[in-house]
């Protein structure tokens, strides 16, 4: 018969309490939370106002014009493809490399993944105006005998993004599968109904475990490939074109170090509004805060090494559009946007190098807003100076976007959060079964360190009555 020890008990207590409190954060949020799933709607709201004006009058509304052809659509569309890349990318690098202290946030770091690629998807379809004919552009047998341009790098798009959005929330929705049995059995009414059907009969035996970890390690390896290629397809977009500012061979690791930026950011920011809205204080911990700044940190450097290397490979070359182009981006009517994006980019993530300022929730949270603000001005600056200073000086025209753009994009961050915080409504946003492994793990290592301690205070005393019996 085995005996239950007073530590087994400790521990059981322990992880009731985990499904406890992350059960209970999904059924009674701090009121912030409403106030801001409120403000997301009407911001979707006004989107859709947008939307419609552009649908009925014409894409006129948009300003887009020649040689504005990609305006802010396609750099909205870049920034939130960017933003879904560090989810899903760092679970799978840090879950390879056995990291513990991803497990209390990766799932909304994952699930931010994946609204970001719907959010994604919706600007080429806005972008293209007739929004009726989206169905042209699918690659299927017709009488009309038209077919996409496999050679065009927005069909490599399509394939690259569709992909990794189906990889995304598969990986997603089966890291979920024993939380999911852990809600089923814990809950009633509309709620166990959902989770008995997504738990796909989970019951923990050790057979299920044993293939949820193969098939989990599977997809994270796969992920991380499959994430790198899919920004350096949307990278080629721009550097498969021979137009000054874009023909730039660092492109493909400057867009995957700018989405890991721009979505480690995001995740400071979601960090921060979850521990507060569900009250994960003792989940969501500082020295995680803390990783994850200098994890932003990190990146920040290599991204802005990557923008000196683009500045010097200008200066230093023989071609004159591209050099010309560079000093106007720096001087010229986009100065004000180039000089904040480099602040927000270069210069204000060394607030995460200062401890003290790491461990200051207010100031991280306003840090990682004006990080992403500076990541979106980048992506803008991509595609707006090329298109207004071109080869052609004819073609020379400043554009900032008209309102409805503006509209549009502004209720694309609603529709994100909308999406995000009803998600960690219905759907545990915290791993309870891997924060129970490192809990696990955590006393483990504590009890070997103690026994460890022990038998070192142990060895002098054996030794010497041993000394003294020999």
């Amino acid at each position: 018969m085995t005996m239950v020890t007073e530590k087994d008990i400790n521990e059981q207590i322990a992880w009731a309490k985990i499904n406890t409190d992350v059960l209970k954060s999904m059924e009674n949020p701090r009121p912030a939370y409403w106030v801001t799933l409120a403000v997301c709607i009407a911001m979707v709201a006004c989107a859709v106002v947008a939307e419609y004006i552009q649908y009925t009058v014409g894409m006129g509304t948009a300003n887009l014009n020649n040689p504005h052809m990609w305006d802010m659509y396609i750099a909205a569309f870049v920034f939130w493809i960017g933003m879904s890349h560090s989810g899903t990318l760092l679970s799978a690098i840090l879950h390879l490399i056995h990291a513990d202290w991803r497990k209390p946030i990766y799932r909304f770091a994952e699930a931010m993944t994946t609204f970001s690629l719907m959010t994604a998807g919706l600007f080429p379809m806005i972008h293209l105006g007739r929004v009726w004919n989206l169905y042209w552009v699918l690659p299927y047998v017709s009488d009309r005998g038209h077919w996409p341009n496999f050679r065009s790098p927005l069909v490599w798009d399509a394939f690259a993004i569709s992909t990794y959005l189906t990889a995304s929330m598969l990986f997603l929705f089966v890291g979920m599968i024993p939380d999911l049995a852990i809600c089923r059995d814990n809950t009633s009414g509309w709620r166990k109904k959902l989770y008995t059907i997504l738990s796909l009969g989970w019951i923990g035996s050790d057979r299920q475990w044993r293939h949820f970890r193969k098939i989990y390690l599977l997809m994270a390896c796969f992920l991380i490939p499959l994430a790198v290629s899919v920004h350096s397809i949307v990278s080629a977009d721009f550097a498969m074109s021979i137009m000054p500012g874009w023909h730039i061979t660092t492109f493909p690791p400057y867009f995957v170090a700018g989405a890991l930026y721009s979505g480690c950011a995001a995740i400071i920011t979601l960090f921060i509004l979850l521990r507060y809205f569900f009250r994960f204080e003792d989940y969501m911990t500082l020295p995680i805060m803390e990783k994850t700044c200098k994890l932003t940190f990190a990146i920040a450097m290599v991204w802005t090494y990557l923008n000196l290397i683009e500045f010097a490979s200008v200066w230093y070359g023989h071609d004159i559009y591209n050099k010309e182009l560079l000093i106007a981006k720096a001087t010229g009517a986009y100065a004000w946007i180039f000089w904040t994006m480099i602040f927000c980019g270069s210069v204000l993530p060394f607030a995460l190098a200062i401890q003290k300022l790491r461990r200051h929730m207010p100031t991280m949270f306003v840090v990682s807003l004006f990080l992403n603000l500076g990541m979106f001005f980048e992506r803008w600056m991509i595609v707006a100076p090329t298109l207004s200073m071109s080869q052609e000086p004819h073609q020379w025209d400043i554009m900032y976007g008209s309102i409805v753009e503006w509209a549009i994009v502004f209720g694309s961050f609603g529709w994100f959060g909308m999406l995000f915080l009803i998600f960690v409504k219905v759907f545990p946003s915290v791993s309870m079964y891997e924060v129970k492994e490192m809990v696990f793990h955590r006393n483990r290592s504590a009890g070997e360190e103690d026994l460890a301690r022990m038998t070192d205070h142990a060895k002098p005393v054996a030794q010497t009555t041993g000394g003294e019996g020999a």
